[in-house]
């Protein structure tokens, strides 16, 4: 998933078409539809909640997926996984957002995650 914070002033759309630019050298089209909302415990290194909005980027061909230009300062790597192979790649706190996002998108009705961070 593409995401960083918004800039002081920036809107929540906004920043997701700026930080898809800035990862990937993709625009994100619109109209943005809301497939979560994720609360972040504080933790050691980050000690204040976080608020994360997670929208609806749509689905990508594959000539959009090869067309693809990872900022290196950002990622190292992209992957198009069946939701089940993820698990074992990432934190479970990770997958716990991920699977609420595909729900999301299957159901059409936003999710909430009120656990990220306590793992």
């Amino acid at each position: 998933m593409i995401g960083g914070a918004m800039d002081l002033g920036e809107r929540p759309w906004d920043a997701v078409v700026r930080e898809c630019r800035e990862e990937t050298a993709m625009t994100a089209a619109g109209p943005p539809g809301l497939l979560a909302t994720v609360y972040g415990q504080p933790r050691a290194q980050r000690p204040y909640s976080t608020l994360q909005l997670i929208f609806d980027g749509g689905r990508l061909t594959d000539a959009q997926i090869r067309g693809i230009t990872l900022n290196p300062r950002e990622h190292d790597e992209a992957r198009v996984l069946p939701l089940t192979e993820w698990e074992a790649l990432m934190p479970a706190r990770d997958f716990v957002r991920l699977r609420a996002v595909e729900e999301a998108r299957r159901t059409g009705v936003a999710e909430y995650v009120g656990t990220w961070g306590n793992a």
